[in-house]
């Protein structure tokens, strides 16, 4: 089978979604099928030590967005990646956003007449709200998004809740849930030992989070209860990886709180290695975002054993149970920091009860991905005849 996977975004620049579409490369490839992964170019530096592809990868023109860390694609003035294109027998393609890539996906599969496939990521009316301040633009965008989803075959969400969020916008087909996945991994001492000493994270307590640093994610909330934890007098460090448009506003922020001492910022990690002793060595990954959906970091941290403390009720919180297998509080930088300090008693017992009923294996779903794109290829071919 040859698979098109498009998304918005490649490294340098790598976000939830574009971890995802490299998991599906990697685990489809993996099981003998050819699989694509097709992004805009990033003219910015490659990070040291960034792993090799095991998979091929096409990449089209792109212009800069100012003051964020994505571009947007310009496929259609790209002739020599259209005629690369155009010369790939697809079976089936597969749209991880539902803009520039996703126009460029639905166009393949109705010239071919093959299956396109769609999957809901991202909360978009909150990520235009957040950028116009507009209700008006928000709500045009996400008609076109429910525009396009109508026009797919078949359309994914990552989890129920999100499913209920495209419900929201409009959106009234059917929709299937195809959950992330991520491998099982089983740190030793070493490994969160290095990471201790990389970033000199001493012999408190230890506070994680993964991602963009960007405050649609709740990142100041963070910061806010750091510096409300900070006076039980417990030793502790706030480990911040990850790059964004944020990142120089949030170190600001620590520093206005008083974590000099206390908040570590990373910035990227190419290194898997590094970034898996990270979640070896943290005691508690904090993630209150709203924003995310099914956040992969959330189901990395719980393979290594890393409890994750989340919002109650939010989309990322979904398949978690307080006390059992993570953590949740309510919306606020004073429940957070209790949340915190609730966690770190149970922790290492209640990231066990993570590890065992969070991840799912990446080439388990792979195979359950692998089985819907059989099912819409032979519909596909019963339609066209």
């Amino acid at each position: 089978m040859i698979i098109g996977q498009f998304s918005e975004s490649y490294p340098p620049h790598i976000d939830g979604v574009g971890m995802v579409v490299r998991s599906y490369c990697e685990e489809l490839s993996a099981l003998g099928h050819t699989c694509y992964y097709i992004a805009p170019k990033n003219a910015g530096r490659q990070y040291e030590n960034a792993a090799p592809e095991t998979f091929p990868v096409m990449k089209y023109a792109s212009l800069p967005i100012p003051n964020e860390a994505y571009r947007v694609g310009l496929p259609a003035f790209d002739l020599a990646f259209l005629l690369d294109l155009n010369r790939i027998p697809f079976d089936i393609v597969h749209a991880h956003t539902p803009f520039v890539s996703a126009i460029e996906s639905l166009r393949i599969a109705r010239e071919r007449k093959i299956p396109l496939v769609a999957t809901l990521h991202s909360k978009y009316y909150d990520d235009i709200l957040s950028k116009t301040h507009s209700e008006v633009i928000a709500d045009a965008v996400v008609q076109r998004v429910v525009q396009f989803f109508g026009k797919c075959d078949e359309v994914w969400t990552v989890n129920d809740a999100t499913a209920e969020v495209l419900r929201g916008y409009g959106f009234t087909g059917e929709i299937v849930v195809m959950p992330n996945g991520t491998n099982l991994w089983y740190p030793t001492k070493e490994d969160a030992k290095k990471a201790e000493l990389r970033y000199d994270l001493g012999r408190g307590s230890v506070f994680l989070f993964v991602g963009q640093q960007n405050f649609k994610k709740n990142t100041d909330s963070i910061l806010k209860a750091a510096a409300l934890y900070k006076r039980t007098g417990e030793p502790f460090r706030i480990v911040f990886a990850g790059q964004g448009p944020d990142a120089e506003r949030m170190q600001a922020l620590a520093a206005e709180l008083g974590l000099n001492e206390e908040a570590v910022f990373t910035g990227h990690i190419a290194d898997r290695e590094i970034l898996k002793g990270l979640y070896a060595r943290a005691d508690l990954f904090v993630f209150p975002s709203l924003y995310d959906n099914a956040p992969m970091v959330v189901r990395e941290a719980a393979a290594a054993g890393t409890p994750s403390l989340l919002i109650r009720g939010s989309c990322a919180a979904d398949g978690v149970t307080d006390g059992v297998n993570g953590f949740l509080c309510e919306n606020t930088p004073e429940d957070i920091a209790a949340g915190m300090a609730r966690a770190l008693q149970s922790a290492k017992q209640v990231g066990e009860r993570a590890r065992e009923t969070i991840p799912v294996p990446w080439h388990g779903i792979a195979r359950q991905v692998l089985d819907r794109y059989e099912l819409l290829i032979e519909r596909k071919k019963r339609e066209t005849r």
